[in-house]
């Protein structure tokens, strides 16, 4: 069984940040930079979040520890003042029997009452001691005062029995407030670790997120320069070369946003550069029209195009006896006036795209539409026959003729100059090259040169033709 290499498979497939990469080529500039805004904002607005809930926690314990832990250890210390306060009025009032000592016994006694609602009412106290303080307190009030008698007579053993037992009362109630304010330090001692555990955890992870969006700043920022710069310096470069005539500059610039569209569009312009150019090292010297090579591009583009098109050689009859009877210099003047009428008919009768070519001597080159090639060359022969004359002398205007020799040597004589068009198309028939079209017109051209007078003919032979 045939094994494939699935290794070098693997390989081939972009990976994630690759297939990333490629997406963020494709956007275009705007949105590259709409991206990077917002990833720079969900980074602050992480930080943010992220430290706002850590300086929440924080206050929340912090007003825990406040509210609970510390408010139970100070209403635990006024607790004892209020208890030993008691103990201090009840053995004044035993020994001077004074009714203000009792009553700031039982103000105090009140007070303590006052102080174990606020700490019952205190969070994080449920199930602690303090809801035993009541029920103690009362006892040692009663303690108190079943033995305010014995407490009048120190010395006495009945005394001394009912000392130690409100001592003992005393020592329990305090046992148990100490208890209170013991675990209120406990509780405050541990979240005062709990809020440095969360500083410094918050500090690890905001340097952390720093230090990430610092980063990734920076391969953002160089990322989105690269895409950019890179680009823009290639283009810098191969405008220099077009500048300096190299025309084959095409930048390699794998953006699929503006500056990808601008790579394309430099592309296009280098090769209409390079075409415009070949036309004008190609142009007539006379004319100023486009030579031969261009009209071999333009027929090669219609050609490849497979739209129709209509290629109209226009060439003028008897001009050979006109310039040997007037001379060069007369004869260019009739070349420079027939380019002209036959620009001027392209330019109105034609359409947007329709060219026109010298191929050199008297011989020109319209290529146009099958609709427009009719108006175009009527346009052309009433116009060159209009002005056609006026090149020649009075007596030679006159006689219609001219006296001259033929390529032979032979004397004979020659009509006013007349044009003949002739019109070869693809709508009937299929042409592979330029030269194919050629032949056929110059096939037609001379049976065209054969009529009488300015003519145009139509080539509407209709057969399939395979190679040229």
């Amino acid at each position: 069984m045939e094994r494939t290499d699935t290794s070098s498979a693997s390989q081939k497939r972009p990976s994630l940040a690759g297939k990333a990469l490629q997406r963020f080529l494709r956007l275009n500039i705007a949105k590259k930079m709409l991206l990077g805004y917002l990833a720079f904002a969900l980074l602050i607005l992480l930080i943010g979040v992220f430290t706002l809930s850590g300086l929440d926690q924080l206050n929340r314990i912090n007003e825990s520890i406040i509210g609970s832990d510390i408010a139970m250890i100070e209403t635990s210390d006024r607790l004892i003042d209020a208890l030993l306060s008691q103990e201090l009025y009840a053995r004044r009032y035993a020994i001077l029997k004074s009714p203000e000592m009792l009553a700031l016994f039982w103000e105090k006694a009140r007070e303590f009452d006052r102080l174990n609602e606020q700490a019952l009412a205190l969070p994080e106290v449920k199930g602690s001691p303090v809801e035993r303080l009541h029920a103690l307190h009362d006892d040692y009030n009663r303690r108190i005062l079943n033995d305010l008698g014995a407490l009048a007579a120190p010395s006495s053993p009945t005394a001394r029995e009912s000392e130690e037992e409100i001592r003992a009362k005393q020592e329990e109630l305090i046992g148990v407030i100490k208890g209170l304010s013991g675990m209120a330090r406990k509780r405050q001692n541990e979240k005062s670790r709990l809020i440095a555990g969360i500083s410094r955890r918050a500090f690890r992870i905001t340097v952390v997120l720093t230090l990430a969006g610092f980063i990734f700043g920076i391969a953002a920022t160089v990322l989105f320069t690269r895409s950019i710069a890179g680009p823009i310096t290639k283009l810098m470069h191969a405008t220099r070369d077009i500048a300096e005539g190299r025309f084959d500059t095409a930048p390699v610039i794998r953006n699929q946003d503006e500056l990808g569209d601008l790579a394309g569009a430099f592309r296009e312009m280098a090769q209409r550069l390079k075409e415009l150019e070949e036309s004008c090292l190609d142009a007539n010297p006379l004319t100023r029209l486009p030579g031969s090579v261009a009209i071999e591009t333009v027929l090669n583009r219609r050609l490849d195009s497979g739209k129709p098109f209509a290629f109209c050689y226009v060439d003028m009859d008897n001009f050979k006896a006109f310039n040997d009877r007037y001379g060069y210099a007369r004869g260019s003047e009739v070349i420079k006036m027939t380019a002209e009428v036959v620009a001027e008919a392209v330019a109105e009768r034609g359409g947007q795209g329709d060219f026109v070519g010298h191929i050199g001597g008297d011989d020109f080159v319209v290529i146009t539409t099958p609709e427009r090639y009719g108006e175009t060359s009527r346009t052309i022969i009433e116009r060159f026959d209009a002005r056609i004359r006026d090149f020649y002398d009075a007596d030679d205007r006159e006689k219609g003729y001219i006296q001259g020799k033929t390529r032979r040597g032979e004397a004979a004589t020659f009509p006013i100059m007349s044009i003949s068009i002739v019109v070869v198309t693809n709508r009937d028939r299929r042409f592979t090259s330029p030269l194919h079209v050629g032949e056929v017109a110059a096939e037609l051209k001379d049976y065209a040169k054969d009529l009488p007078g300015s003519v145009c003919v139509v080539d509407r032979r209709g057969k399939e033709l395979s190679g040229a």
